[in-house]
């Protein structure tokens, strides 16, 4: 039986890089997404070209039903989960914290907080031993703005990340002992469409020149360092970052 992955925020970026890397090395996919359906589905189908099982939900993790009902999918599909990859996340236009609303603050934290720890709770209902599951792998995907703070642009976002970093630790710790391996991604400056969705498209290149590597990173790069983590060549990696940041 082919493990079977739950990637959040699978329809495009780093969360569609994976699950296209992931069903070519044998893995069944299972992706989220929020409105981006037609993006989906195209997702969908490169997995399914790939010889994997694949399937689209549409979720919102900021919302508790949703996330349980997705959960409930992969059930539904798969029987068993194998991993999670944290992925779904959101950022909003730049800006100092002196013009932060809290309605602003709340929607990030939502999704980026709140969504991440709902998702690794019914993953850990499922893959704990002491539940009865056969263990399993959690991927959080942070961000470098958790080292940097990004100040003038994101700190809510970089805030954020920051509580993720600090969950991978203690959830890996709290299930260690239960066959579960919890550990984290760092991307930096990524091409993805991301950039545009904080008014600043080309914001990789204008920051490009401060990257040690001299480039922005691929969303593929980034797949690479998850696919890595979810496998049992890092059977002894838990609690654990990896940066892929350029070495920034």
């Amino acid at each position: 039986m082919r493990p079977a992955v739950l990637i959040t925020g699978g329809s495009r970026g780093i969360g569609a890089a994976t699950a296209k890397l992931l069903a070519a090395r044998g893995y069944d996919l299972c992706i989220s997404y929020r409105q981006r359906e037609s993006d989906a589905m195209r997702v969908v189908d490169a997995c399914t070209k790939l010889g994997a099982r694949a399937i689209a939900v549409q979720a919102d993790i900021a919302r508790e039903k949703d996330v349980e009902r997705l959960f409930g999918k992969v059930d539904a599909h798969y029987g068993r989960l194998s991993a999670l990859v944290n992925n779904a996340g959101i950022l909003l236009k730049q800006m100092r914290v002196e013009e932060l609303t809290a309605e602003r603050i709340n929607r990030i934290l939502q999704t980026n907080v709140t969504g991440t720890l709902l998702c690794c709770r019914e993953a850990v209902r499922r893959m704990s031993t002491q539940r009865g599951g056969n263990g399993g792998t959690i991927v959080n995907v942070s961000s470098g703005a958790a080292r940097s703070g990004s100040p003038n642009e994101y700190v809510d976002y970089a805030a954020s990340k920051g509580a993720v970093d600090t969950l991978t630790v203690g959830l890996s710790k709290e299930v260690a002992g239960e066959g579960i391996r919890v550990n984290a991604v760092r991307p930096g400056l990524i091409h993805t469409e991301m950039h545009a969705d904080g008014g600043e498209p080309g914001r990789v290149e204008r920051l490009a020149s401060r990257i040690p590597l001299g480039r922005g990173g691929q969303d593929s790069e980034v797949a690479a360092a998850i696919a890595w983590l979810i496998s049992d060549d890092a059977s002894f990696s838990t609690g654990t970052f990896i940066d892929v940041t350029g070495g920034l």
